[in-house]
């Protein structure tokens, strides 16, 4: 994307650009993978936000219930992603 360039109206919009589907997991729609040029930039500002927290603190506790971590790792996973906020 250009400077001049202004970015999609979806930009950084976590539940345009990241939506739930109906399994109940996030996927970016095929309009967004396929076609969009800013597609990285977009998803890493819409992950930036509050919301973006409580997708990681999802996944994390995604992990947590299929064994694929343990307690101390999601305690500490939990808290850098605390940390994110506070700056």
């Amino acid at each position: 994307m250009k400077k001049e360039e202004k970015p999609p109206e979806c930009f950084g919009i976590l539940e345009k650009v990241f939506p739930m589907t109906d399994k109940g997991l996030r996927q970016t729609p095929d309009d967004c993978f396929y076609h969009c040029p800013v597609k990285t930039k977009c998803l890493q500002q819409a992950m930036a936000t509050i919301d973006g927290v409580k997708v990681e603190e999802e996944i994390i506790e995604r992990s947590e219930k299929s064994g694929a971590m343990n307690f101390f790792e999601r305690w500490s996973r939990k808290k850098q992603v605390h940390r994110k906020t506070k700056k």
